[in-house]
């Protein structure tokens, strides 16, 4: 399947001639090895972010990890960042907490507690009590 991204349009491939002139003519001006400037990191990554990070980084003849790096750190401060945390809260849920407990003595001796709706009871207080109780 074919996204949108890679068929670029006319205006894209457009953007992308226009970029590689301003690119072409940069790289004669400067000696192999200078970084680029940020306006045309910013043209790139806004290209990219339209036809996708191989036929830019394939075109301009970038680094596609650097590229895809930019891309993603523009992503990550924009609108639509994703939240790295998020608190899950157990009421939300509408259920109400439900426990069995059982317990059961050598001889044959049983106690089983069914809890719903409130917290577990101390299992220390719980189980010694029962351990300490004569049958």
């Amino acid at each position: 399947m074919i996204s949108a991204k890679q068929i670029p349009s006319d205006k894209t491939n457009h953007q992308i001639h226009h970029l590689q002139k301003r690119l072409d003519a940069w790289r004669k001006a400067h000696r192999q090895g200078s970084r680029l400037p940020r306006h045309i990191w910013k043209a790139a990554v806004q290209i990219a972010g339209q036809c996708g990070v191989n036929k830019t980084a394939k075109a301009l003849r970038l680094n596609y990890y650097d590229l895809k790096k930019r891309l993603d750190a523009g992503n990550v401060n924009g609108a639509a960042s994703v939240p790295s945390f998020i608190e899950l809260s157990p009421a939300t849920s509408g259920l109400t907490p439900e426990c069995i407990i059982e317990f059961e003595t050598r001889n044959g001796a049983k106690m089983r507690v069914h809890i719903k709706g409130m917290e577990v009871p101390d299992l220390n207080v719980l189980s010694s009590s029962f351990w300490r109780c004569k049958r």
